[in-house]
């Protein structure tokens, strides 16, 4: 049975979750605290814990509807993203499609998936799983060898790193396009 959440408690969930989105986008995601993101929201530290148990889960529930949005994407859109084009094609509008949402929400994937919490996640697992089909589906020699060494220049981290070396995004997308043709047959 599914039960309704109060209007007090959607109404702080609403608080908390905007105070977070500006003080990750403010500044580093990582030097955010519970402390801080109470104090922005205008709620009590017990109010905030009783939901989220870290700033970790605070940045995962931001992220959650963007990376869904892609999931769905990958799952039902339409080619190449979607199902009907070659593993290859495939693999690289997934790239594309990751540095676009890297671009716009890299700050709350560096909150939520910095370090070894990016493999705890279930969008990494997601993610990683669409890799290794494409890459069973192309043939490619030990995809499960290869999957995670794929995905390693999605880390938010050497993302935000790149760009913040002058990279953009569409020279990104060529690199990474070349990747995936060079890992599929």
């Amino acid at each position: 049975m599914e039960t309704k959440e109060r209007a007090d408690a959607a109404r702080n969930r609403a608080k908390v979750l905007d105070a977070a989105a500006r003080l990750f986008a403010a500044g580093d995601p990582r030097a955010v605290t519970m402390e801080d993101i109470a104090r922005a929201a205008g709620v009590g530290r017990g109010t905030l814990y009783r939901r989220y148990p870290d700033v970790t889960s605070i940045a995962a529930a931001l992220l959650d509807e963007h990376e869904r949005l892609l999931q769905g994407e990958l799952l039902r859109g339409a080619p190449p993203l979607g199902p009907g084009a070659p593993p290859r094609e495939r693999l690289a509008a997934f790239f594309t499609a990751m540095i676009d949402l890297l671009e716009q929400h890299g700050h709350l994937a560096l909150g939520a998936e910095a370090g070894a919490k990016r493999f705890a996640v279930g969008a990494y697992g997601f993610w990683r799983a669409h890799v290794l089909a494409l890459l069973r589906e192309a043939g490619t020699p030990d995809p499960e060898a290869l999957a995670d060494a794929l995905l390693a220049p999605l880390a938010p981290e050497v993302f935000l790193h790149q760009r913040g070396q002058g990279l953009s995004t569409d020279r990104l997308k060529t690199a990474l396009t070349r990747l995936a043709h060079a890992a599929t047959p």
